[in-house]
């Protein structure tokens, strides 16, 4: 398959080494909005065409597939635009805005025969499957503490007076969406929709929440997701039930998994061993989707991002954080 990228930061980058590795696509084309950006980009990472015009890029023969890591508030316009144009789309986390978005996106897809994908790697990572296989050894869960706490360099721009594009409404910005979708993620996947949910957000005064705890209640316990993108935790996340609890160095990435006996208080790590760029199996599992046409677990990840998206716009708009495309 022939993919452009739209975006020309770390993650892009990331997402095309892996894409390299795993062979399952063919990096022909990037974007950015500058020639000489563009152009550097292009050349860095082996790409025979480069764009500084989208809708250039889009009505392009060269590629079928495009990857968007573009300003959260962008996703949204730059998806409609290639899915238009027959092309399948893999749309960085958090996919889009609001859940109007993405059911107006999803039913451009279907209408033009192309897949819609959101770029999430943690539920794709072989620990995730492994968690799911181990997670009866607790017994009956009665409590979760899930979290992805981390200090971003971007608030720095922040304190001295700058709006960095994370902590501006006008680009869709927020710790819940950015850092706090990787727990809320794997929660939905573990355990479904909760029954309720309430969201406590630290707010900035920018208008988006710099860090925030998200309690999911479920029928027999309730699920506590923290994120912040202003402090770092050096704690693992916990799945607690009745004959132990399973440790969760990072939500992210699962490169760690433990079980510990409630009992004898034995500790078991079962995760295995993971590939270093943990987008490869996001990528792979894609590829296969498109290739085989599996809509079963197409539907199984559609369903994901909008239970995960309705989520995270309910409990921010509860709480005022209002993007400006909203507005």
């Amino acid at each position: 398959m022939k993919l452009g990228t739209i975006g020309t930061g770390w993650i892009t980058s990331q997402f095309i080494e892996a894409v390299k590795e795993t062979g399952v696509f063919k990096v022909l084309a990037v974007y950015s909005r500058t020639e000489q950006k563009a152009n550097q980009f292009a050349n860095r990472q082996g790409a025979e065409n480069f764009y500084t015009d989208l809708e250039e890029m889009a009505n392009s023969t060269l590629i079928d597939t495009v990857y968007i890591a573009s300003p959260n508030s962008l996703h949204y316009d730059h998806a409609l635009m290639f899915l238009k144009k027959q092309k399948n789309v893999i749309c960085e986390k958090p996919i889009f805005s609001n859940i109007a978005e993405l059911e107006n996106a999803y039913k451009v897809a279907e209408e033009n025969g192309v897949y819609l994908f959101e770029a999430i790697k943690n539920i794709h990572l072989p620990n995730f499957d492994c968690l799911k296989k181990n997670l009866e050894k607790v017994g009956n869960v009665r409590s979760a503490v899930l979290h992805r706490i981390r200090y971003s360099s971007r608030y720095n721009e922040y304190l001295d007076g700058k709006i960095p594009n994370i902590f501006s409404p006008d680009y869709s910005g927020g710790a819940l969406v950015d850092l706090g979708i990787y727990p809320l993620s794997a929660a939905v996947a573990l355990f479904g929709m909760p029954e309720y949910f309430t969201y406590f957000p630290v707010i900035l005064s920018s208008g988006v929440d710099g860090g925030g705890t998200l309690v999911l209640t479920y029928k027999d316990f309730t699920c506590t997701i923290i994120c912040s993108k202003i402090t770092t935790s050096y704690m693992a996340s916990e799945i607690h039930g009745e004959k132990g609890t399973i440790s969760i160095d990072d939500t992210g990435t699962l490169s760690r998994l433990s079980f510990i006996d409630i009992h004898s208080a034995h500790r078991e790590d079962f995760g295995i061993y993971q590939n270093e760029n943990e987008m490869v199996y996001e990528v792979q599992q894609i590829a296969e989707i498109i290739n085989t046409k599996n809509h079963k677990k197409y539907s199984a990840l559609r369903e994901l991002s909008h239970d995960v998206l309705s989520i995270m716009e309910e409990a921010r708009k509860r709480n005022g954080i209002i993007y400006s495309s909203e507005q």
